[in-house]
């Protein structure tokens, strides 16, 4: 079987009204000379075109996907949300959440974006691939049930987790999030039950701020199946290894899921705009196949990464290739130039030992 990936035009036409990165375009901020919003199509049509370019796409199984129903959306966000971002969509445009505008038609190609995810996890579950990667965009582990955030404006995971839920047997999924960003609407929507194990790993202090807190564990029914694991400014390529070794992979082996689903953002790396975390490609490709061997051992080797993040158009693209190369199990020739820079650049030996002992002390703590 091969390694699908979920990838349509359609989504990287999504727009938002003119923004400096992750603020409005208007007094005292000057419109950008190129680009604009953080969350623009660059970086991820970059990704696809080096693939393209590597020669790696051609082995892959490249497939689209029809966009999810409202019934689909249903099972996760409230309808009164629904209609106000479709009545938006269908003028102007607008806002209607926290840091997520959006332009004319995105209503319909976030249902697209949903539905690359939505169509990826029930292909692995059917087992007519052996994993896949979706390159969903607009991104979704910010947004709530009711209400858009961070540029996510439908809950694309968490959307394909219930579509499974009703196609499939599936039990118990796991969903592992390593965007740079506190998965909080993941969080969110599975915080009170049992049969979805939440994981988030993030840059303390990032967004949103005040949520991505370690003792945050999950309430009745969810008690311990929701994990916060926050990373200092800084943290590096060795903080995001230990985190797996000593937080993720044990939680994983506890909960033994019968999918893993990775919230795949690529906004760790050292030149984002957005964070500070200093991963590189080469971070990426081992959490991958950290996350594959513990997929091998625990559900049949049943994964589908879900795109979310990543703003550094130029550094994304490496980093997407050197998961779909661990994925896919192909080697290409494409070597990273931003790799050896970062691995130049990482934290001294005072920092790493501080977030290390921390992270320690969040093992110990969660058993």
């Amino acid at each position: 079987m091969k390694t699908g990936f979920y990838f349509d035009e359609l989504c990287l036409w999504h727009t938002a009204p003119a923004h400096a990165l992750i603020v409005p375009v208007g007094g005292w901020v000057e419109p950008m000379a190129a680009g604009g919003h953080a969350e623009s199509p660059d970086s991820k049509r970059r990704f696809k075109s080096l693939m393209d370019v590597s020669g790696l796409t051609e082995q892959l199984d490249v497939r689209s996907a029809a966009s999810v129903s409202r019934d689909d959306l249903l099972r996760v966000h409230t309808a009164s949300y629904l209609d106000a971002f479709k009545e938006l969509s269908d003028g102007q445009g607008g806002e209607i959440g926290i840091r997520a505008p959006f332009g004319p038609g995105s209503y319909e190609i976030a249902c697209r974006s949903a539905g690359l995810a939505t169509r990826a996890v029930d292909d692995v579950l059917s087992g007519e691939l052996r994993n896949a990667y979706s390159l969903s965009r607009p991104p979704g582990h910010h947004c709530l049930p009711d209400q858009a955030m961070g540029f996510c404006l439908l809950s694309n995971i968490s959307i394909a987790i219930e579509a499974a839920k009703t196609r499939h047997k599936v039990d118990r999924i796991a969903v592992v999030d390593w965007d740079v960003h506190h998965g909080n609407g993941t969080q969110v929507i599975y915080y009170e039950r049992d049969d979805v194990l939440t994981i988030s790993v993030h840059m303390e202090g990032g967004f949103p701020p005040g949520l991505a807190v370690a003792d945050m564990r999950g309430e009745g029914a969810g008690a311990g199946k929701n994990l916060n694991i926050p990373l200092l400014p800084g943290a590096g390529h060795e903080a995001y290894l230990t985190v797996f070794e000593k937080l993720i992979l044990p939680q994983l082996s506890k909960y033994r899921p019968d999918l893993i689903i990775v919230a795949s953002g690529f906004d760790a790396n050292g030149f984002d705009p957005l964070s500070r975390t200093l991963a590189h490609s080469g971070t990426f490709a081992d959490m991958t196949t950290m996350i594959m061997d513990a997929a091998d051992d625990l559900c049949d080797g049943r994964l589908v990464l879900v795109h979310e993040g990543g703003y550094a158009e130029a550094v994304v693209p490496f980093c997407g290739l050197a998961v779909m190369e661990k994925l896919s199990g192909i080697d290409t020739s494409v070597e990273d130039p931003f790799r050896v820079l970062l691995e130049g650049r990482q934290p001294p030996d005072v920092l790493t030992n501080l977030q290390l002992s921390l992270l320690q002390e969040q093992a110990d703590a969660a058993g």
